[in-house]
């Protein structure tokens, strides 16, 4: 990889979208609804787009996909129902699209314009990982025990019951990513100085998974978990920064007790800790502090998890739980932070 010197030694920085930058939980998943909401997400992220900083942005997918699985399987008497690894194309360029528009137009009115360029992306995964033999990912809609049972047989799904739910889900792999293939040309363009004329979002959902096949890459059935696939991002394109916008103001020990500890700055290792101690929930935040602990193997590597009003105040070190090289120690808030 070329390194970055001189006037290109801006901050690169990759923000990780969760799904609720992009539709809130009680949204009933129209485009309107969509379009009004990545319109705020927009105004904050391009609030952070200056001389001093590159900007890349990543994206969860899940209630997309899980729209189009329903669609597929409603419409299955009529039309063919495609492979799950398209069905993640398809959402990478939907919501590409979707990002792209508000944020180029964001940007305008801030007067910093960039080309923002809408990267289908694909993830390699290895296809001996044991993932393949053990899916764990629920995906799509709630299925009745009648219906869960007639899936398992005809269509040879494996399905899991929610009971705090009420209902049987497909579970569907999730590999460990290895590589985003197109990470060395973007980065290229990056190293080439044109971090100050466009604006890259890519791996939308982690990334289309794929395995290497003869002298290509065939796509799999399987979802890469997000979170992993921004750090994955992040390292390829040897950024500084990586931040992970969810919907709380950060990581907090006792997260579901009427007495949360909301971490703010913390060292690597306490944070490694306490994800040890189980702090942390598999499916929730567990993958976010996973990313960042994998991210921060590198050297002056900064990460942050925090909520998209905060993201300004979380990268200026005064929101969030932050992850700074040689951080002095955690400091912790009882109450939930404003």
């Amino acid at each position: 990889m070329s390194e970055r010197t001189g006037r290109d030694r801006r901050e690169r920085i990759v923000v990780a979208l969760g799904g609720n930058a992009i539709q809130r939980a009680h949204d009933h998943g129209t485009w309107a609804e969509a379009v009004r909401q990545v319109r705020r997400t927009a105004r904050v992220l391009a609030s952070l787009v200056g001389p001093a900083r590159e900007l890349i942005v990543t994206h969860g997918n899940g209630p997309q996909v899980g729209s189009l699985l329903r669609e597929a399987e409603l419409g299955a008497a009529e039309v063919p129902v495609p492979p799950m690894h398209v069905l993640d194309a398809e959402t990478e360029g939907q919501l590409g699209y979707l990002i792209a528009g508000e944020l180029e137009a964001a940007l305008r009115r801030r007067g910093r314009p960039r080309t923002v360029l809408p990267i289908i992306s694909r993830t390699e995964v290895s296809a001996a990982d044991p993932a393949f033999r053990r899916p764990t990912k629920p995906v799509g809609r709630f299925y009745t025990a009648e219906e869960a049972q007639r899936r398992q047989r005809d269509a040879g799904w494996v399905m899991r019951e929610d009971r705090a739910r009420g209902g049987w889900r497909r579970l569907v792999p999730s590999p460990r990513p290895r590589r985003w293939l197109e990470g060395p040309a973007v980065r290229r363009i990056l190293d080439a100085g044109l971090g100050d004329r466009c604006l890259f979002i890519v791996a939308g959902g982690g990334g289309i998974p794929v395995v290497r096949r003869g002298d290509g890459w065939v796509g799999v059935d399987a979802v890469i978990d997000k979170d992993r696939g921004a750090a994955l991002v992040a390292d390829a394109l040897g950024a500084e920064t990586l931040v992970v916008v969810t919907d709380v103001p950060g990581a907090a020990v006792g997260f579901r007790t009427a007495r949360p500890r909301w971490l703010g700055k913390v060292p690597r290792a306490e944070l490694a800790r306490l994800a040890r101690r189980g702090e942390f929930e598999e499916g929730s935040m567990g993958p976010k502090v996973e990313a960042g602990l994998t991210f921060l193997t590198g050297p002056r590597r900064r990460f942050a998890i925090t909520d998209l009003g905060s993201l300004p105040k979380a990268l200026a070190g005064r929101a969030g739980t932050r992850v700074w090289p040689r951080s002095a120690g955690p400091r912790a808030r009882r109450a939930r932070p404003k």
